[in-house]
């Protein structure tokens, strides 16, 4: 069945990415970190779905995204594999799967593809790990970079808020964004910067770009499945646009699912064998 919005019903792939940049057409992209939700996302038409390591956030509850762990991004990323024909499925590489060398980054890259059957890994970081996405480039793994806000570095930058606002970080995020692209990397992430940096990287660069909080002169969108849906309470910056209320929707359904429980009334003599 073709996506809600989607007449191209062909498996999404890198090149695809490349020609959809070359075309004009916008990327469409969302994370997932389940069977069922993936599976819903893209019945819908997204276009790629990130297995990003916001699960270590959403899925976990912790407060950052640093101890999610390689074999829990397996495991997430495994379960959307599984529910999806038509979207490009990358997964993250989590804090500490290719930091310390090239060779661990190259075991762990090979591992989650394995393991996983995902179909790219995104990785955080430019000129200071180019060695490590080179060597996992040259192992046949496709690679999208992911520069401006990188949270597995929050700890080292202490805030959430804009990167590259001064122009010493603005023309390094430019240098690394190239970088990446002469490297070979088929997409960059990029998150949080201003609008008219992103737009700048997006057209020095072949590769397209996806934005998150990065104005709309990007290649394409990014948003936490969570966040768009209005799962999630008490997070509204200024890039996210809710697309539903799903938190009150739920809060509600399970609220009278109680009540019917209480009062007996649920099951009734037709949900009884």
């Amino acid at each position: 069945m073709a996506g809600y919005l989607v007449s191209d019903n062909r498996k999404v792939t890198t090149h695809r990415f490349m020609e959809m940049k070359q075309k004009g057409e916008k990327i469409s992209m969302l994370t997932s970190y389940d069977y069922t939700m993936a599976g819903i996302v893209d019945k819908a038409g997204v276009d790629a779905i990130l297995v990003g390591d916001s699960a270590s956030n959403v899925m976990a509850g912790n407060g950052t995204t640093l101890p999610i762990t390689v074999d829990q991004m397996i495991y997430h990323a495994s379960a959307v594999v599984r529910a999806v024909n038509r979207a490009l499925v990358i997964c993250d590489m989590p804090f500490g799967s290719y930091q310390v060398n090239a060779a661990d980054g190259v075991t762990n890259a090979i591992r989650i593809m394995k393991e996983s059957g995902c179909d790219a890994l995104k990785m955080e970081g430019g000129e200071e790990i180019l060695d490590t996405v080179k060597r996992i480039l040259d192992a046949g793994i496709p690679v999208i970079g992911h520069l401006g806000l990188t949270p597995q570095s929050i700890n080292k930058f202490g805030t959430y808020a804009v990167r590259a606002k001064e122009e010493a970080e603005a023309e390094k995020l430019l240098h690394d964004a190239q970088l990446l692209a002469e490297a070979g990397c088929f997409g960059i992430t990029l998150e949080k910067v201003p609008a008219q940096l992103a737009a700048e990287v997006t057209k020095s660069v072949k590769c397209p770009t996806i934005g998150i909080g990065a104005g709309n002169g990007c290649d394409g969108q990014v948003l936490v499945i969570a966040d768009m849906l209005g799962m999630t309470q008490g997070f509204s910056p200024r890039f996210l646009r809710r697309y539903a209320d799903l938190n009150t929707i739920i809060t509600d359904a399970v609220g009278k699912y109680v009540e019917d429980v209480k009062s007996g009334d649920f099951p009734n003599e037709n949900e009884s064998y």
